[in-house]
């Protein structure tokens, strides 16, 4: 069994602006632990620091089991990296230097086969062989076989860029589940999965024995699974002994309570200065206050050096205004529609005002289908129309925007939507983008606010129809909620595409994209044609 403890750290950016101070925790033996927080708050900081990846300014972190880490973007181990590389970036330490040296021995073998060259060889396989490298090769293969149908020696050599990312996800989550190391470290492992990919995940962490601590946006994925949820926000962290059915409720009594213990400190500091400045002045004409005036300053002295107690944290204001507009009563046609290898044709009818999920497992076509409502090239037969004065907006699932890279958030806000600068700044800040985010290159910001940013960009332009594949991805908690909040504000129709189970229960309509070809409505969420309930 395995623990992680967190002792004192903080850590600074590079540029100088302190990210964590003096932050402690400990997630003990078997103990499934989320961590959450806003957009840039420092999650991914402390998983690289407790995975050893940076070290922190002051503190310590330990760890026991051997420790398992998934990675937010698993598949770039290196450029042209195969499925065996992948596989051994997860592996024990141990396993991959010996593996490293082995591959380094083979190579020189196909140099020069001398003596010398053979010895270092045997040594390098029979170090392989004591480090356990044989033994993970038979894991490999059930793994291998699980997230990917085929056996190791049938796969080991294929470029993990050929993998989807839910195989990637899938794969290495395979093999850190039925690894050796006890304490496991995820980060975002449910990005790119599909539902019955994360019900397969929910059930994996109930039942796994392992310490996890893990980072994730899934609301419902967090109800299931986690039984500690670990903040980090402003800079501290704070934990939530319970689940996160109720986390909502203990946040906001925490802060009440952090509030209230901050006027009260506030209030008996006001008293304490009134005291002094009082016994000063007596003191000037009565020698018999000096004393009552030096121990009342002692006592405010040591009062100022306790220090306030912790602020609480500055909730995230985000407000996202989605207008929209009045558009004709049928606001999409779908007549014999057919994406060209993808689905069977369909007759489909939406209507202003309505809001339809777009459901099924990856590759089905989504995606595609999101994208010729759009107005994009996507090889079809059939119809499929707009209806009067409908404007469609996109939101694109990878946030690939090849238009924004290189740009500043308040350059293209002021290009794009004839914007001056301190109004740019003003819509950014809606969308807790301003300050230096605002000046930052489009790439360098993180999932959440590439994606709030495209939600501005949506709200600036006017659309009556929105295309959403995949919004929530990448969005932090309150992030999410008020993107909900947003669109139930929404003048106009909404599609999106989401394997978010939370989100989607917010919806009028369900279009499913089934595993034979099919496309169908469902008066509720069908998930990979097994019926989903959100948890109560």
């Amino acid at each position: 069994m395995g623990h992680v403890e967190v002792n004192r750290v903080t850590y600074v950016l590079p540029d100088g602006r302190p990210l964590l101070n003096d932050v402690s925790f400990r997630v003990g033996e078997g103990v499934k632990a989320a961590l959450v927080g806003p957009n840039g708050a420092g999650k991914t900081t402390l998983m690289r620091l407790i995975a050893g990846d940076i070290q922190p300014v002051d503190g310590s972190v330990t760890s026991s089991g051997g420790l398992g880490v998934m990675r937010q973007f698993v598949g770039s181990v290196r450029d042209g990296s195969n499925v065996h590389d992948l596989l051994l970036s997860v592996a024990p330490p141990a396993v991959r230097q010996a593996a490293e040296k082995l591959a380094q021995a083979e190579l020189d073998m196909m140099e020069r086969d001398d003596t010398k060259t053979q010895v270092r060889y045997a040594q390098a396989i029979s170090d392989y062989t004591d480090a356990g490298g044989y033994d993970i090769e038979v894991l490999w293969d059930t793994c291998t076989v699980a997230a990917l149908g085929v056996p190791y020696d049938n796969v080991k050599y294929r470029d993990v860029a050929t993998l989807s990312g839910g195989e990637q996800k899938r794969l290495v989550l395979e093999a850190l589940l039925r690894g050796p190391d006890q304490t496991l470290l995820l980060d975002e492992p449910d990005n790119y999965l599909d539902v019955p990919g994360k019900l397969w995940l929910e059930q994996q962490l109930k039942e796994t024995p392992k310490t996890v601590l893990l980072v994730s946006h899934d609301r419902q994925l967090l109800a299931n699974s986690a039984d500690r949820i670990v903040t980090v926000e402003s800079g501290n962290i704070w934990i939530h002994g319970g689940g996160f059915m109720t986390y909502a409720e203990a946040r906001k009594a925490r802060n009440d309570r952090l509030d209230e213990l901050r006027r009260r400190w506030d209030e008996e500091h006001a008293k304490l200065k009134a005291l002094v400045n009082m016994l000063k002045n007596k003191a000037r004409y009565n020698d018999g206050m000096a004393p009552a005036y030096h121990a009342a300053q002692t006592r405010l002295r040591k009062f100022e050096e306790a220090g306030p107690p912790e602020l609480a944290p500055k909730d995230q204001l985000i407000s996202m205004r989605l207008k929209g507009g009045r558009t004709g009563k049928r606001a999409v046609i779908c007549e014999g529609l057919e994406l060209t290898g993808l689905m069977k044709p369909f007759d489909v009818e939406i209507w202003y005002g309505e809001r339809v999920a777009v459901l099924g497992s990856n590759g089905s076509g989504k995606s595609h289908f999101l994208k010729l409502m759009a107005g994009e090239q996507v090889r079809h037969t059939g119809v499929a129309r707009l209806g009067a004065r409908v404007v469609p907006g996109h939101f694109a699932q990878t946030h690939s925007r090849p238009d924004l890279l290189g740009r500043e958030p308040v350059e293209i806000v002021m290009t794009e939507h004839a914007r001056l600068k301190n109004e740019a700044m003003k819509l950014l800040a809606r969308y807790e983008l301003a300050g230096r985010t605002a000046e930052q290159r489009f790439e360098t910001l993180s999932g959440g606010q590439q994606a709030r940013l495209q939600i501005l960009l949506l709200e600036l332009s006017g659309a009556t129809l929105l295309l959403l594949d995949e919004p929530t991805d990448n969005l932090d908690l309150a992030s999410a909620d008020a993107l909900q909040e947003g669109l139930n504000a929404f003048d106009g129709t909404v599609m999106a595409v989401t394997h978010d189970r939370w989100f989607a229960e917010d919806f009028d309509r369900y279009l499913v994209f089934g595993s034979d070809g099919k496309v169908y409505e469902s008066p509720e969420p069908v998930w990979d044609e097994t019926r989903v309930v959100r948890a109560r």
